[in-house]
C-alpha cells in the first residue's frame, strides 16, 4: 500500500556497496594541486594536511561501522507540504522529558548532533539529574542528508521552520523547546516565531546579538570593539555567502565529482569556524568530520545545501523573536544589548568554555549542561 503524506516511514541508512567502491577509487585517483607559496593555511587547506586526511578517508575510514552507529538511533522519514523530511526521534526513558527540536547548520548535518544526543535523554548518565532529560527531534534540513531538495525557487527559514513545526505537531508534541547554531541559529528562532503557542523556549548557540550595518553607528565603544573582535574572525576566511550567492551550481560541479574537491571546501571552512586550533580536526574529532562528508559525498548535496545562501540577497543576523524566552551558549557579551531588542533574553553565560563555531560537535558536555540549565528555568 502506499503511503499516506501523513504517515511516519521507518528509515534505515543502507549505502550501496558500489558507492563505497566508487569513493575510494576516486580518492585514489586524485589529481593533487601543487602546492602554493606561502605558510601554513594562508593559502587555502594545504596540500599535504589534506593529502593525508584523503588517504584515512580511503584507506582507515570505516563508513560501515559508522552507518551501524546513526543506525542506532531511531530515524524516520515523512511528507509534509510535498517534502520529504528525514529525522532523527530519540525519546529517553524519562517519561516527563521535555521534547527538543535541534536545527543543525551548515556545512553540517544531523551528525553535528550525534555526540549531544545521550547527554541530552540520558542526563543522569552525563552528569545530570532525570528532571533534565529531553527527548530529542533532529531533523535533517530539507536540501542536507536524506531530505529531499526544495523543489523551485522561494525557500527561507520560515518556510522551513513552518516545515519543522508541522513535525513536531505530527509526532504529538504539544510543548516543546528549539535549539541551533549556525543556520540553525535562525531555524530555531523562527520556529519559536510560527508556532508560539507551542515553544517554550529558545537556545542559540550565538547569533543572536550581531549588529546589521544600521546598528554601526549606535554602537558604544565596548560595542564597536567586540563588533571589531568579531569581523576580524570572520573576514579571515572564505565569504561563502557571496560565493555561494553569486554561483552555486559553478561550484556544484566540481564538489559533487571530486571527493578530495568537497573535502577541502569542507575543510576549509570547519578550519575558520574552528578558530581556537591549527587545525579542524584538533577541535572536533577526525572521524565526525569524515562522517559528515561522507554523507554530503553519498548524498549529492554539496549543491542543494547552500540554498540558504542563493535564495538571498544579503548576509543578515536573525531577526529574532519576542514570544518565548530566548538563552544563548554565551560570548560577545558587549553586543548583548542589541540582541535584547529583538529577543527576550533571560539566559546569557559568560563563562562558557569556548572551543568552535559548532559546540555540538566540539565541547558536547558543555553545551548539554547549558541546555539543560537554560530549559530548567522554563520546565
Amino acid at each position: 500500500m502506499n503511503a499516506t503524506p501523513a504517515e511516519i516511514r521507518p528509515f534505515r541508512i543502507d549505502v550501496p556497496q558500489a558507492d563505497l567502491d566508487d569513493l575510494r577509487d576516486r580518492l585514489a585517483r586524485t589529481r593533487w594541486a601543487p602546492q602554493l607559496p606561502g605558510e601554513g593555511w594562508e593559502r587555502g587547506v594545504p596540500v599535504d594536511y589534506l593529502q593525508g586526511m584523503a588517504a584515512y578517508w580511503r584507506d582507515g575510514y570505516d563508513w560501515r561501522g559508522h552507518e551501524a552507529r546513526l543506525n542506532g538511533f531511531p530515524q524516520f522519514m515523512t511528507e509534509i507540504d510535498g517534502q520529504d523530511i528525514h529525522f532523527l526521534h530519540v525519546r529517553s526513558a524519562e517519561p516527563d522529558a521535555l521534547p527538543l527540536l535541534l536545527a543543525h547548520g551548515w556545512p553540517n548535518s544531523f551528525v553535528e548532533f550525534t555526540e549531544l544526543i545521550g547527554p541530552l535523554t540520558d542526563p543522569v548518565a552525563h552528569g545530570g539529574s532525570a528532571a533534565q532529560a529531553f527527548h530529542v527531534v533532529i531533523p535533517s534540513v530539507p536540501g542536507f542528508g536524506f531530505s529531499s531538495a526544495p523543489v523551485g525557487t522561494g525557500w527561507n527559514v520560515r518556510r522551513v521552520a513552518g516545515l519543522f513545526a508541522r513535525l513536531m505537531e505530527r509526532l504529538g508534541y504539544e510543548r516543546y523547546g528549539t535549539q541551533g547554531g549556525d543556520l540553525g541559529a535562525y531555524l530555531a528562532p523562527a520556529v519559536a516565531a510560527v508556532d508560539p503557542g507551542h515553544v517554550v523556549g529558545v537556545y542559540v548557540e550565538g547569533g543572536l546579538g550581531f549588529p546589521n550595518p544600521e546598528d554601526l553607528p549606535s554602537l558604544t565603544p565596548s560595542e564597536r570593539e567586540a563588533f571589531a573582535a568579531m569581523q576580524q574572525w570572520m573576514g579571515g576566511g572564505v565569504d561563502h555567502h557571496a560565493l555561494l550567492r553569486a554561483a552555486p551550481q559553478t561550484f556544484s560541479h566540481g564538489w559533487n565529482d571530486s571527493p578530495v574537491g568537497q573535502l577541502g571546501w569542507l575543510l576549509q571552512k570547519f578550519k575558520e569556524f574552528c578558530y581556537t586550533a591549527e587545525r579542524p580536526d584538533e577541535v572536533i574529532d577526525r572521524e565526525l568530520l569524515l562522517t559528515n562528508a561522507t554523507l554530503y559525498w553519498l548524498t549529492q548535496t554539496s549543491g542543494s545545501s547552500s540554498w540558504f545562501m542563493y535564495e538571498s540577497s544579503e548576509f543578515r543576523w536573525p531577526d529574532g523573536q519576542t514570544a518565548v524566552p530566548s538563552g544563548v551558549y554565551g560570548g560577545y557579551s558587549p553586543l548583548r544589548s542589541l540582541a535584547e531588542r529583538t529577543n527576550r533574553i533571560v539566559h546569557w553565560p559568560e563563562d562558557n568554555p569556548q572551543g568552535s563555531h559548532f559546540l555540538a560537535m566540539g565541547l558536547p558536555g558543555a553545551l548539554a549542561a547549558d541546555v539543560r540549565t537554560f530549559f530548567g528555568k522554563l520546565r
